[in-house]
């Protein structure tokens, strides 16, 4: 069972200015940032630029600057109208800063909320910008922020033969770490090109431990709105290289999955295009039948500390034909999964049991690495 810690509500590096705002006094920032990087109910960018901070230019994630992009979608590069800043996509084709984007900056900040799953891309955002300051010299400070999933660690590590934007470094799907451990174990462990290693600082948290329960304040991105999402998202989001629609183009997406031909579950739901949210949901206007997941993740999940495969098992053993036509994109569920074994142990008809098992050699060696890197009391 979790336990909230006592020593009150977590409070985010970028609160503690005194730390970081003398490390790029008299220097050109440019801050990584989106609709997360709030402080005090105040865009980080506008409490930094009252602070005198020269913020010449913002790069942003998958989501956009302000979040209101869906996932996948085609981001181009613009001006915030709030305070003329240039703002730089770095998703689609630049996920990486380019040499000329960053020639006429000395540091990044960033600041940016993660939810600790290993396919959720903005800890691929975090190692390009690394990657690319130390590339060219630059320095990164890294703001950190609580994890809402960061109270276990389970789930296959991924095989690097299958890196991708969605997966990039040996971890599983669940790691345990908040995002400025997960960037000290990136740059110690030579996981940037070619083992470079990048100029880092950490501002850490204060009143955080692992064993915290965190309800993020600010929704990370348009289909993860609530605590429920976030803690259902590791073990739904594989449903995205299947047949399987998971709430998409509804009210629950990722608190409920399912498909107009699945053969059992008693929950029903119809997709609909939702602007800025869903545009083009899978299985759009049919009606879907499967599971609401919903009240189990609000009030069980805190005993429940693993990485879930019994949805995707359930699913596959009542989907139809399910052989040929439930891995829609097995590439990408590759991707996602960290490796082709997973698939393939379920077209095997492989247990959950002999799953987990097949996987545990790999999580072990993980945990250990993950203890080094830690900077808050864990959850053992």
């Amino acid at each position: 069972m979790l336990v909230s810690p006592t020593i009150g509500q977590p409070i985010v590096g970028a609160a503690f200015m005194d730390t970081y705002l003398p490390k790029v006094e008299g220097r050109r920032v440019a801050l990584c940032a989106n609709h997360t990087s709030v402080l005090n109910g105040v865009h980080i960018v506008d409490t930094l630029l009252a602070k005198g901070v020269n913020i010449v230019k913002i790069f942003c994630p998958e989501h956009g600057f302000r979040g209101e992009a869906e996932a996948g979608a085609v981001i181009g590069s613009s001006t915030d109208a709030k305070t003329g800043l240039p703002i730089i996509s770095l998703y689609g084709s630049n996920k990486k800063p380019q040499p000329e984007q960053i020639k006429d900056i000395d540091v990044f900040i960033f600041d940016i909320q993660d939810v600790g799953c290993r396919f959720y891309t903005y800890i691929s955002t975090l190692t390009y910008v690394m990657e690319a300051a130390a590339e060219c010299g630059k320095s990164v400070i890294v703001l950190d922020r609580p994890n809402p999933n960061g109270y276990f660690v389970d789930g296959p590590v991924l095989d690097t033969a299958f890196r991708s934007f969605v997966g990039m470094h040996p971890v599983p799907v669940v790691y345990g770490m908040t995002m400025g451990e997960y960037a000290t174990m990136v740059n110690e462990e030579g996981w940037l090109a070619n083992t470079i290693r990048c100029d880092l600082t950490v501002v850490p948290l204060a009143n955080y431990t692992h064993a915290t329960r965190y309800s993020l304040p600010v929704a990370p991105s348009p289909n993860l709105t609530t605590d429920a999402a976030i803690y259902l998202y590791p073990s739904l989001c594989l449903f995205e290289g299947t047949a399987i629609s998971v709430g998409r183009g509804t009210s629950k997406p990722f608190q409920v999955f399912g498909h107009s031909e699945l053969l059992a579950g008693d929950y029903y739901f119809q997709p609909v295009p939702i602007k800025g949210v869903s545009e083009n949901p899978p299985q759009k206007g049919l009606l879907c039948r499967g599971l609401d997941l919903t009240e189990y993740a609000e009030n069980h999940l805190d005993s429940v500390n693993s990485f879930r495969l019994d949805y995707l098992l359930f699913a596959f053993e009542n989907f139809p034909n399910a052989d040929a036509d439930f891995f829609t994109s097995a590439s990408f569920f590759d991707k996602l999964a960290g490796s082709d074994v997973l698939r393939k142990q379920i077209l095997a008809h492989r247990s959950a049991t002999e799953i987990r098992n097949s996987w545990q050699h790999d999580l072990f060696a993980f945990k250990r690495l993950r203890k080094q890197y830690l900077l808050y009391p864990d959850f053992e």
